[in-house]
């Protein structure tokens, strides 16, 4: 395919990390090993078996040296990404295949590693669970080490000896390459493929630099040396800019900057209408190196804890002690603000690894989250024991996640109460007060706030999977994302519904989803009563200012009127005007250009 003109393209992609780059692209040249087929003799088979089972011995080295670097820079939290790559080269069956298929084919190492390779790889891109199909290129990035070690050379770029200032362009970015940028003053990052769960995406977040992801073709349409403007806030990318562009990004960046030092002054002050209506803001989180970030934003607590990763991405499962140090260290820090956990939230595709559970499993229909986790009783069992026993060393809370109804709490609460009394009976402290609440996620679930109000200490809305089963959209899907609208009437009422349901029974109600890092969704949030927000921390300050220039009886008015619409783009457009008109001086701090 044809480089293109040097004239200005704009590419549309996913919003990965946040912030403005600008710079020269430089290509990052992953390219498969081209591995010609070698036949052998028979006697020449066992030498090959022991080419191929010292690659893995040099590989796996490589990958523990790699994963100890990350842990002593960042932290043991992150360099777990890289038990995954240990788990891919300690998996008896890949290995096992090899070593028979060289026997009965009589076919060089390489070869029959790279065929195996490409049906491993296969395998997992036809998942259609978005995380486990992004852990293909976990596997790509190990096989293209291994077959290094077996034919003699090396792909892998120095990153020590790169130029300061590029934007990295790549069709994806392994986990080992990224580790290798640490420090290494890349501006951002830009692929073809990956979505926000992607490890790239991890990485950038965790550099704190913008990238942009699922650009599909970003590595023909870009040329090295190429200038490119990078928005990781829009999921924008601008190749060749204008002068007209380029100044127009340029005095982009300055306002942001002068954004944050304004924002720093909201750093101390509460998130509260002209007219006295208080909500808290909270963040999300889920690695140990986010904790800087919420720190830095003055997040009043934590409002998601995460427990995913902790589990995903090791070679085997957590026991109860690395959860409760894990979990106690957290609550530690964040003292005397809360740190609400959120119980096991896995499809059974996503413990393929470590239990035998049946592959049939749909990731989002299926035994997913608390029906996994009923299921699975003693995982449920140990990560409860952990919570409890973290609970008695700060403000810790607990909520279950994908409840559908009043019976699912009430086996769940079950299973908690036992584990409880265990506690008790062996004489480990913990928290007996501790504050239980579910996630609405499910319509199933706001359509019974009523009946579950009644059982517990709080209500969280997952607005991202609530959109999603509401409107039958997979949100991951890029071709169904015309039709992901939050602002659709039936979410909207949805929400009201929780809401009122809870206030009723006299608990409160926070939001979690995207919708709470969006400024206008927010303020319609805010007027139909929601208490607390909880977000990524660097969305605070923006909400923050939101919160405290909207008057409390006004964002009342605008979410009865956006009720009162038809389409999540009327809402859309309703709140984007009257915002302007409520407040001249709001966009000045957003994010539009």
């Amino acid at each position: 395919m044809a480089k293109k003109s040097r004239q200005e393209i704009v590419l549309k992609g996913i919003p990965a990390a946040p912030g403005i780059a600008m710079g020269p692209a430089f290509l990052l040249d992953r390219q498969d090993f081209i591995v010609p087929e070698r036949l052998i003799l028979d006697e020449e088979a066992p030498i090959e078996i022991a080419r191929f089972e010292e690659a893995v011995i040099h590989t796996k080295s490589e990958i523990e040296d790699i994963r100890a670097k990350i842990a002593t820079e960042v932290g043991s939290t992150d360099a777990q990404i890289f038990d995954a790559h240990l788990l891919v080269l300690e998996d008896c069956m890949l290995i096992e295949e090899v070593i028979r298929r060289i026997k009965t084919e009589k076919k060089s190492a390489e070869y029959i590693f790279s065929e195996v390779l490409k049906r491993y790889i296969e395998i997992f891109e036809n998942i259609q669970d978005e995380y486990i199909k992004e852990r293909s290129s976990d596997v790509a990035d190990i096989g293209r080490r291994v077959l290094k070690h077996l034919m003699g050379e090396s792909r892998t770029h120095d990153f020590e000896n790169l130029a300061v200032d590029l934007v990295i362009i790549a069709h994806d970015i392994s986990p080992s390459d990224a580790v290798s940028m640490y420090n290494k003053k890349i501006m951002g990052f830009l692929t073809d493929i990956g979505g926000r769960t992607a490890h790239t995406a991890i990485i950038a977040k965790s550099l704190g630099v913008p990238a942009v992801v699922g650009l599909k073709d970003a590595t023909l349409r870009i040329s090295n040396q190429d200038f490119v403007i990078v928005d990781g806030r829009k999921g924008v990318v601008i190749v060749n800019p204008t002068d007209e562009t380029r100044s127009l990004y340029s005095k982009e960046k300055v306002r942001l900057a002068e954004v944050d030092g304004a924002n720093l002054n909201l750093k101390d002050s509460p998130a509260e209408t002209p007219d006295g209506r208080r909500v808290n803001l909270m963040a999300n989180f889920e690695l140990y190196s986010e904790l800087t970030g919420i720190k830095k934003y003055a997040a009043e607590g934590i409002g998601l804890y995460r427990t995913e990763f902790f589990y995903m991405n090791r070679l085997d499962l957590p026991s109860e002690e690395e959860q409760y140090q894990a979990y106690r260290k957290i609550a530690e820090e964040m003292k005397p603000n809360p740190v609400i956990i959120r119980t096991l939230d896995l499809g059974g595709d996503k413990f393929l690894s470590s239990l035998q559970l049946p592959k049939e499993m749909m990731p989002f229909l299926g035994s997913r989250a608390i029906r996994l986790c009923l299921e699975e009783q003693e995982i449920f069992k140990t990560q409860l024991r952990a919570i409890l026993r973290a609970s008695a060393h700060g403000n810790v809370g607990m909520m279950y996640p994908m409840i559908a109804g009043p019976g699912e709490l009430r086996a769940a609460n079950g299973i908690l109460k036992g584990v409880k009394q265990r506690l008790r009976d062996k004489g480990v402290s913990f928290n007996e007060n501790m504050p239980v609440g579910v996630m609405i996620e499910v319509p199933a679930a706001a359509m019974t706030a009523d009946l579950l109000a009644k059982e517990v200490s709080f209500f969280s809305i997952g607005t991202n999977d609530l959109i999603q089963y509401t409107l039958a959209v997979d949100r991951a899907n890029e071709k169904m994302a015309q039709f992901y609208e939050p602002g659709h009437p039936a979410v909207l009422r949805l929400i009201r519904r929780t809401i009122s349901a809870a206030h009723d029974a006299g608990i409160k109600v926070s939001v979690c989803g995207e919708m709470a890092s969006d400024p206008t969704l927010a303020v319609i949030l805010l007027g139909l009563g929601v208490d607390s927000f909880s977000m990524s921390p660097a969305s605070i300050f923006s909400i923050k200012r939101a919160m405290r220039s909207v008057r409390y009886q006004d964002a009342q008015e605008m979410a009865r009127h956006a009720l009162r619409l038809s389409t999540g783009q009327e809402v859309d457009e309703f709140m984007n005007a009257e915002l302007k008109r409520l407040v001249p001086d709001f966009y000045a701090y957003g994010s539009q250009i």
